[in-house]
């Protein structure tokens, strides 16, 4: 299982296989990661909010007669002194490391992990585009803490949301930790679309509660919304558009997609930003379905030595985790900085109306991006 453990973390649930590779020889954890800083002009801050559906009950906790909903906020700050928030609590990193199967890890080795936010500092702005983020199955979305600061930076409010029993440790608001029920159904008939629909719900609620809840909310613009998810995250953000017209733009990063569009189409913009699994007549066809009934702006992305966790922070914690890089992909600063650099480009564009050339023809500075389906093909 999985990096290798968080690399490959319940890829069945989230994206077509990919073929058996040797196993990496693991040298000995290197000590705690910090995450790379952020690009932006603006220093960055973050708060957790926790919210609760009454309205329906939890599809995987037969006994909570309620959705609960963990939301982590990043956003620009004038704070630049002050204590870094955590990139996830000691018992989350411990049910996380359990999971890595690996006896040299200790198990605060995640908890003891930089970042780059000051904890509750005050925010700063006004008019700022809000982002949605969606994590991977089994993966909190402390996970895509890179991205997140990253956007944050930039100017753009950040709402991460944690969907509680599909990750294999959310901290509830009285303090529990909800472990993954739904990692006993990942293989039942019909559970992508059902994750994804439920995911759907958790966004419009989120976007429903935000304003209210958040004593920042004022620096925001309600009127521009976009959406990010990593694989069932991906995919989640085509059903959340579906299913809510607030949300203007939005971003599949490797995620096989479950929700169908209707034959009339989706005309907001769209990109998918993949690994070379999803070129044309690649292993996922899910794309190359979809990209026919996306009507409005889209781009279809891949880069090249990408592997699944790419998107997500899994490749920037391999020495603190002990994993061996697998040799011809992307190194965690690389795929950080693309990861980063695309997806702030397209929300650059449809939120901020800023023109991005690299969204349009190929950069002589990221050469690994190719723009398909013309210049890409299955190999």
């Amino acid at each position: 299982m999985a990096l290798a453990g968080l690399t490959v973390l319940a890829a069945s649930a989230c994206t077509a296989p990919a073929p058996p590779r040797p196993a990496a020889v693991s040298p000995p954890p290197s000590g705690p990661a910090t995450l790379p800083a952020p690009t932006g002009e603006h220093a960055v801050g973050t708060t957790v909010l926790h919210l609760t559906d009454t309205s329906r009950p939890d599809p995987w906790n037969l006994d909570a007669d309620a959705r609960q909903l963990k939301v982590t906020l990043w956003y620009p700050t004038e704070q630049r002194d002050g204590r870094r928030a955590p990139y996830m609590s000691p018992k989350e990193s411990q049910l996380m490391v359990k999971r890595l199967r690996s006896a040299a890890v200790p198990d605060d080795t995640l908890s003891k992990t930089g970042t780059n936010a000051v904890a509750d500092a005050e925010p700063a702005g006004r008019g700022l585009p809000l982002v949605v983020l969606s994590p991977g199955f089994t993966k909190p979305v402390s996970t895509l803490t890179s991205l997140a600061e990253d956007l944050a930076s930039r100017g753009y409010v950040v709402a991460g949301v944690d969907h509680p029993y599909e990750s294999y440790a959310t901290t509830l608001a009285d303090g529990t930790v909800a472990e993954c029920l739904a990692c006993d159904s990942d293989a039942d008939p019909g559970f992508g679309p059902g994750v994804v629909g439920g995911r759907a719900a958790d966004v419009s609620f989120v976007l429903d509660r935000l304003p209210a809840k958040w004593d920042g909310a004022g620096v925001l613009d309600r009127g521009k919304i976009a959406m990010v998810g990593q694989s069932i995250g991906g995919a989640s953000s085509v059903a959340s558009m579906l299913a809510d017209p607030r949300i203007r733009a939005g971003i599949d990063m490797d995620g096989t997609t479950y929700a169908r569009i209707p034959k009339s189409g989706l005309s907001r913009p769209f990109l998918f930003l993949g690994t070379p699994q999803h070129v044309p007549g690649g292993r996922d066809l899910s794309w190359e379905r979809d990209w026919k009934l996306l009507t409005g702006w889209k781009r279809w992305i891949v880069l090249t030595g990408a592997e699944h966790q790419s998107f997500t922070d899994g490749p920037l914690l391999q020495g603190a985790l002990g994993v061996t890089p697998v040799s011809g992909t992307l190194s965690g600063e690389r795929a950080a900085e693309l990861t980063r650099t695309y997806v702030a480009a397209f929300l650059d564009r449809h939120l901020k109306g800023l023109r991005q050339p690299i969204l349009d023809e190929p950069s002589p500075r990221y050469p690994e991006a190719k723009l398909c389906p013309s210049a890409c093909a299955a190999s």
